[in-house]
């Protein structure tokens, strides 16, 4: 069976570009790390893949917010290459400064088949704090390919600029088409209301991802690449605990791996 190929975007000050090369390696995908200056250089490099991964970071130092300056490189150098892949039958993966950048440029919500138009955007947390911690997300039910056949993640956040913000008549919008995919929700599965610290920054209606309309595109805030192994959690001595007494198996992964996979396996 042939791998779908990977590839993963890495620049100046991008930092998750090897996790996510790993995460798709192990679900059974092809990655490679290519640099935007190379992809700049021979933008046809993108008709080789099919999986585009827009990976966590501090892109250029977040210096004009956070995204930015990458998205406006990318739109003012590969924005023909990156309409035509979106174009195909291809996927987009944004994750933090990824899910910043893919919201800078457009692509996400992508409304009409316009994916150049910026309707929102990621702003300073409420908290005013860098936040660095662990969140409860709900999977909405949506055609998100991504989230195939989750009900809920448990994923680390580690951003300053996490706030989602939007017009209401462009948040309206996102409700109708049901684009919202994940929501910063409690322990209990309850939506976190915007209570602090279960929605970590502050962003309305608790949205912490969201696709375009085709579920082909997804970004958010949180790093599911950080969380694939069942010892990545924080609580894994308490759980693996727990699992032992009950007499059940301990697993080697953790939910989170669905996300890759589920992107892999839509080429297969």
């Amino acid at each position: 069976m042939t791998k779908p190929k990977v590839l993963v975007l890495t620049g100046y000050g991008i930092n998750c570009e090897e996790e996510t090369a790993f995460v798709f390696n192990k679900v059974g995908g092809q990655s490679a790390i290519c640099h935007v200056n190379d992809l700049i250089e021979a933008p046809s490099k993108l008709n080789e893949y099919q999986i585009l991964a827009l990976p966590g970071g501090f892109s250029y130092g977040d210096d004009t917010g956070s995204g930015n300056a990458l998205a406006n490189r990318l739109r003012n150098k590969l924005n023909d290459a990156i309409q035509e892949f979106i174009n195909r039958d291809s996927l987009i993966l944004g994750t933090c400064n990824g899910c910043q950048v893919a919201a800078n440029l457009g692509i996400i919500p992508g409304f009409d088949d316009n994916y150049e138009n910026r309707l929102i955007a990621f702003t300073h947390n409420a908290s005013a704090r860098y936040e660095d911690r662990w969140v409860h997300l709900k999977v909405e039910k949506t055609n998100c390919i991504f989230t195939r056949d989750l009900d809920s993640l448990y994923v680390p956040i580690a951003h300053g600029e996490g706030n989602f913000t939007t017009a209401p008549e462009v948040l309206k919008k996102l409700e109708q088409n049901n684009q919202v995919v994940v929501r910063y929700a409690k322990p209990d599965g309850a939506l976190a209301q915007q209570q602090f610290p279960h929605n970590p920054n502050g962003s309305i209606n608790d949205i912490a991802g969201l696709c375009d309309p085709t579920g082909r595109i997804f970004g958010l805030m949180p790093h599911p690449e950080r969380a694939i192994f069942f010892t990545n959690r924080p609580d894994w001595p308490l759980l693996k605990e727990q699992l032992k007494r009950q007499g059940k198996e301990i697993p080697d992964f953790a939910e989170p791996l669905k996300i890759f996979e589920n992107a892999v396996s839509y080429f297969n």
